[in-house]
């Protein structure tokens, strides 16, 4: 059942919201308003209580020897699936392998898990802990779309959404006058990204035929036919292979249904052909955000589809990369 793959999907999830907060500076001013210093808040991974034991352990952290404050940590502390961004579990994708052009790889679509993250901010001063919190909460409202290379070898880049859920703020200023201040802040992020199955090649498509022609002719005698005629026929997908999900629908979807609203369709042509989980569907005609559908469209089921489902346009870019038992429309008639 189970075969070696390692995407380092979560790996670089990890590296690509650390690199969030590695600029982070701290200015200070004289009494004039002039910049006379400015610190670099030093970031790490670990846990936050690696580094509170460490301020506890040294009795003087003003030095500009071993650690001192300000200093941030993240670490990685749960794992998620979210069912709400789930995909048909059978469905497939094609893509090239942009080290070898002529090599196609084929994985399942890939399974959506959200990475908490939490950031840990520890200060001396009230200040400092402003200047940090202030730099890096105007970007998330509350997202932060941060794009990450999941997986190099097909060029599968993804835009991950970074989302801060809370905020939480503790001042330990107990005990003595000997006893050292630590202001520390804690935030606690969710990124939603995808982890990917094993990739298997398939080049079965390198044979599939690019273009067909048909010449026809009538008459008693083929040197000097009353009519010649020629069809050419380019293959078209008849499902979505790239895996681009360009907007989602807004309702449930009856099996009567044959208009579909969608949260946006500005990316969605009229003329078109779009897949809905396993359904392919023809779009007639749009209004706004309404679409007029055919549906069932190359024999493939007529299905109940949920609210938040994707849409998958059927685009060149899924013809470039039809699979082995795709017709692309040759079963069609014409007479």
């Amino acid at each position: 059942m189970f075969e070696y793959f390692y995407h380092e999907v979560i790996r670089k999830t990890i590296i690509a919201f650390g690199t969030l907060f590695n600029k982070i500076e701290i200015r200070k001013k004289d009494t004039s308003g002039n910049t006379v210093s400015i610190l670099e808040v030093p970031l790490a991974y670990g846990p936050t209580q690696k580094f509170l034991a460490r301020l506890e352990q040294s009795p003087d952290l003003n030095k500009p020897i071993q650690m001192s404050l300000p200093r941030m940590s993240f670490e990685l502390v749960g794992i998620n699936y979210d069912p709400r961004r789930k995909t048909t579990a059978t469905q497939t994708f094609l893509a090239n392998n942009i080290l070898d052009k002529t090599d196609i790889k084929k994985a399942y679509m890939p399974v959506p898990y959200d990475i908490d993250f939490e950031l840990s901010i520890m200060t001396k001063q009230n200040d400092d802990m402003l200047q940090i919190i202030e730099q890096i909460l105007p970007y998330f409202q509350p997202s932060y779309n941060l794009s990450i290379d999941l997986i190099e070898n097909i060029g599968e880049k993804r835009d991950v959404p970074i989302i801060l859920n809370t905020i939480s703020m503790q001042d330990d200023y107990e005990g003595d006058f000997s006893t050292r201040r630590a202001l520390i802040y804690t935030l606690r992020f969710t990124a939603k990204t995808y982890l990917f199955g094993p990739l298997s090649t398939d080049n079965t498509s390198a044979d599939i035929i690019k273009k067909v022609s048909i010449g026809f002719i009538s008459g008693d005698s083929t040197k000097s036919p009353s009519r010649e005629l020629t069809y050419t026929v380019e293959p078209q997908a008849t499902q979505n292979y790239t895996g681009n999900v360009v907007t989602n629908i807004s309702t449930d979807v009856e099996i009567d249904d044959i208009l579909i609203t969608v949260d946006n369709s500005s990316e969605i042509l009229e003329k078109s052909y779009i897949t809905i989980n396993n359904e392919t569907l023809y779009v007639k005609s749009k209004e706004n955000n309404v679409l007029t559908v055919e549906r069932g469209k190359y024999n493939t089921p007529i299905s109940i589809h949920v609210s938040g489902s994707g849409v998958n346009p059927i685009t060149n870019e899924d013809n470039l990369l039809i699979a082995s038992g795709d017709d692309f429309g040759f079963s069609d008639s014409f007479s």
